[in-house]
Parts: C-alpha cells; structure tokens; sequence
C-alpha cells in the first residue's frame, strides 16, 4: 500500500478563496452586461440626450447669441457648445450608474450583482466602466450633432485636455451615481439626488457663461463646484481658453475621484443597505 498520505481534491480549504489576482472573465461579462442593457435602449440612452443638448444650443444660440455676443474672445454657440457636450456625457453617466443597483434592489434581483466571483473593485470597475462608456458614446454622438449644425464650430485643438477632462467628469458622476444607488431604496431617491445635486450644479456650472462676469461672491460659490472645472477644461480643449486654473481642476478632480471611489468601496464592502 501507498504509505505518503494522500492530497485533497481540492487545492485550498474550503473557506478559503480560490480565485486569486483579477476575475477578468467576471469582470468582463459584467461590464458587457450593462453596456448591452442601456445600448439595447439606445434611442432613449444615446441619441434622444443628444437630440435634447442640440435643442438646448438652438435654444440659448437663438435667446443670447443672435446679436454677436462674443465670450472668451469667440462667438457665444462656440463657447456653451463643448459645455453642452460634457454635461450630457455627466448626466448620462449619473443616470447609467445610479440604476443597476437600485433596480437590482427594488426587483429583489440584486443577488445578480453579489453572488458572483467579483471583488468589491471588480463590480464598482464593471459598474463604472458601463457608465463611462455610455457617457463617451453619449458625447460623441452630440459632438457629430454640433459639428454637423450650420454656425457652430466644435475642433478639437487640446484633445488631450479634452479626454481628461471628459474622463474626470464622467468618473464624478458615475462614482455619484452609485453612491446614489446604494443609499436610494426606491426610484424617487434617485430622483431627488438627480433635481436637487446633479441638475443645480451642471445648470451653475458656467455652461451659458463665463463665472467672470459674476459678482466675487458668486464666482467664489462657482470655484467650489467641482462640476465648473470639469466644464471649463474640456472647453480648453476645444477654444484653447478657460476661465479656472488648468492644474488646480485637474488635479483636484482626480483627487476627488479616488475620495469617491474610496467612500464606495468602502460602503460596498460593508454591505451597507446592500446586504443589511
């Protein structure tokens, strides 16, 4: 007989994880998952908010610019249209990200989401992935609307400022986003946080005008929106001018991005109205 005692079937014990390093396989199906939910709806997630931006540029074009208004040394629908452009890639980005787990709760569903082999890192990078892509799409598809759009002229003269920027955005909103998803336990939460944050600071964020022309105390409020420094350095991408410092917003951005990541790993990783 055999004297060497023999191995288990298994290689770990069983309370220990077997998986180990990055689940790409998961991580993928995950982010394949949620592009194919809002791409499967793509009228109503892509270009129905790039139809309504180009409403809002005709709007104000023809309301403030039809008497040569000039901001920033350039014609007023060539100052508010790359704003237009990425406060709908942030807003999409909000609106992709704060459903998945709040649907997943109020369906009784959201085991979809916990179950699997995923980390914590693994499902907010899936989560966020999904949302960053959408908001991207979101915004090229309004940029070809605007270049398209006789009287508007949208050429990319920094594209790298332009993609940090866009980045920086559409990582704020989606980290909010699921924030919002892990603390609403119904739509009507969502909604709030979406008319009472999200909508107030894009509308104040100086997409229809330059915070000089405010009084001081009104340009210091707009200093501490962080929603201005993502608006006015994709605008430096764009027009070569911006209205706040450069490095202050995007390195502060960044900044900004890994507290929020932290806060939602952290509530993730406690199950905190998830798992509770």
């Amino acid at each position: 007989m055999n004297s060497q005692p023999s191995r288990h079937w298994t290689s770990t014990a069983p309370s220990e994880a077997r998986l180990q390093g990055i689940n790409w396989g998961g991580l993928k199906t995950l982010y394949v998952k949620e592009v194919r939910r809002f791409f499967k709806v793509q009228t109503q997630t892509i270009w129905a908010p790039a139809v309504t931006t180009l409403l809002f540029l005709i709007i104000f074009t023809v309301a403030l610019g039809r008497q040569g208004k000039v901001v920033l040394g350039v014609p007023f629908a060539d100052f508010i249209a790359p704003g237009l452009i990425v406060m709908a890639m942030m807003q999409n980005a909000f609106a992709n990200s704060s459903f998945s787990l709040l649907v997943g709760k109020i369906q009784g569903t959201i085991v979809d989401y916990l179950m699997p082999p995923l980390s914590t890192g693994e499902l907010i990078a899936g989560l966020v992935g999904a949302a960053v892509t959408r908001a991207f799409l979101v915004g090229a598809a309004v940029w070809l609307a605007m270049a398209l759009f006789p009287g508007v002229h949208v050429p990319l003269r920094h594209p790298l400022a332009a993609m940090w920027f866009a980045l920086m955005g559409a990582l704020l909103l989606s980290f909010l986003g699921l924030l919002t998803s892990i603390w609403a336990e119904k739509f009507d939460h969502a909604a709030a946080v979406t008319n009472f944050v999200v909508a107030p600071l894009s509308l104040l964020s100086g997409t229809f005008y330059s915070v000089e022309q405010l009084s001081p105390l009104f340009r210091a409020i707009s200093h501490a929106n962080p929603f201005f420094y993502v608006i006015s350095g994709f605008r430096y991408g764009f027009l070569k001018a911006a209205d706040s410092p450069l490095l202050v917003g995007a390195t502060g951005l960044a900044v900004l991005n890994l507290v929020l990541w932290a806060v939602c790993y952290a509530l993730l990783r406690s199950g905190w109205k998830i798992k509770n």
